[in-house]
């Protein structure tokens, strides 16, 4: 087992926190109270290439692993950014790469490793239909050489910033299928064809994520917009599902080592009584033990990683890096919080957005207690606990 970093790695590290260190947190505070979308820094990141590394060189893309692209995006956050804006792309591209047809990745790959397209909305979620995905209303009907789509999807990021959409619908009614993930369809559609076919209505949220819900109303698509085959959707997306935990674990990571570095500083500099706050234990200990969650997680994630690079089999890694990095970085937000105190909450000092951030992956993309019933049913063997 080797436990550092290679060369190009390290590199490839330095490179994006280099990047990073253009767009500071007053940068990203501004779009957090402008609820703007981070625009120049997706640009600047995707020009320089790093959205595309997982995308082959014959593309286009980097073609680099999943150990490099969770550096990528575990140096965004670390540097006080929100890797959410942008880190879709690196994860929904993975249905075209692995199951569209040589017209659909040659027409898109490029473009969107060049920047010219930007994939970073994903329609999965419905009003009635959150963990539980197979029970999504939203249908699509085949009426000879395309399809007439009609429904709802909600908790939709990044729509009005995205070139293109994945879309899961059903093909085949759930009471019609012998297996409850049969009969779900994968699409991918071009949103400037779609005119009024899909009407996004913002959901204000706690965090600047472009949160959206679709209605979804007799949208036409041509058979080129399937991706795959009919009905083997719901198997597509979770092809990307082990990337997705991966990387929004490394988030996570990059989380929790800013609420680190952020307290460790600011409790070496604060004084009360004539002596650093940070030579009290009270304030010592919780930094010290976020430090070490932060670190165990940082491990589970490239053993993930790494069996995911090598085609191995990493559903339970994968889930226990979401899980543990998510719990890790909450935990160090709230070491930071408290060690600042009230200057904790005042916005000038950018904890209290880090913190609402990082608290959104212990419900998403998945909620921890389903990562939990996973690991208790798939990897331990214990009875199926809902």
């Amino acid at each position: 087992m080797e436990f550092e970093l290679s060369e190009s790695q390290k590199e490839i590290r330095e490179a994006v926190a280099s990047l990073c260190a253009r767009f500071g947190n007053d940068y990203w505070r501004g779009c957090d109270e402008r609820n703007a979308y981070p625009d120049e820094f997706v640009k600047t990141l995707s020009e320089a290439g790093w959205l595309s590394a997982l995308i082959p060189q014959e593309y286009g893309g980097a073609g680099l692993g999943m150990i490099e692209a969770s550096l990528i995006l575990e140096e965004i956050n670390r540097s006080g950014g929100n890797a959410v804006a942008c880190h879709a792309q690196m994860y929904t591209m993975a249905s075209i790469l692995k199951y569209g047809s040589a017209e659909q990745k040659q027409r898109y790959l490029p473009r969107i490793a060049a920047g010219e397209l930007r994939l970073q909305s994903f329609g999965i979620t419905e009003p009635d239909a959150g963990s539980e995905t197979p029970r999504i209303k939203t249908f699509a009907r085949r009426e000879g050489d395309h399809y007439v789509i009609n429904g709802q999807k909600i908790f939709t990021s990044r729509f009005q910033h995205s070139d293109m959409l994945l879309l899961l619908t059903r093909t085949t009614p759930f009471e019609q299928v012998q297996k409850k993930t049969d009969g779900m369809s994968l699409f991918l559609v071009n949103l400037k064809e779609t005119g009024e076919a899909i009407k996004a209505q913002p959901i204000a949220t706690m965090v600047n994520h472009g949160t959206n819900q679709l209605f979804i109303e007799n949208l036409v698509l041509p058979r080129e917009a399937l991706i795959g085959e009919e009905g083997k959707g719901f198997g597509y997306v979770l092809s990307s599902i082990n990337a997705e935990r991966i990387l929004v674990g490394s988030q996570s990571i990059g989380d929790g080592r800013w609420f680190v570095d952020y307290a460790v500083k600011y409790a070496n500099e604060r004084r009360v009584f004539n002596r650093p706050i940070g030579m009290n234990q009270g304030v010592q200990f919780p930094i010290a033990k976020a430090h070490m969650a932060v670190e165990a997680a940082s491990l589970m994630r490239f053993k993930a990683a790494t069996l995911f690079d090598a085609g191995q089999p990493c559903g339970a890694e994968a889930n226990m890096t979401k899980y543990l990095a998510s719990e890790a970085a909450w935990e160090a937000g709230e070491a930071a919080l408290n060690t600042l105190g009230g200057y904790g909450f005042a916005k000038e000092y950018h904890v209290e957005r880090k913190w609402r951030e990082a608290r959104l992956y212990r419900t998403a993309p998945i909620s921890n207690n389903l990562v939990l019933s996973f690991v208790g049913e798939h990897v331990l063997g214990l009875p199926r606990s809902y």
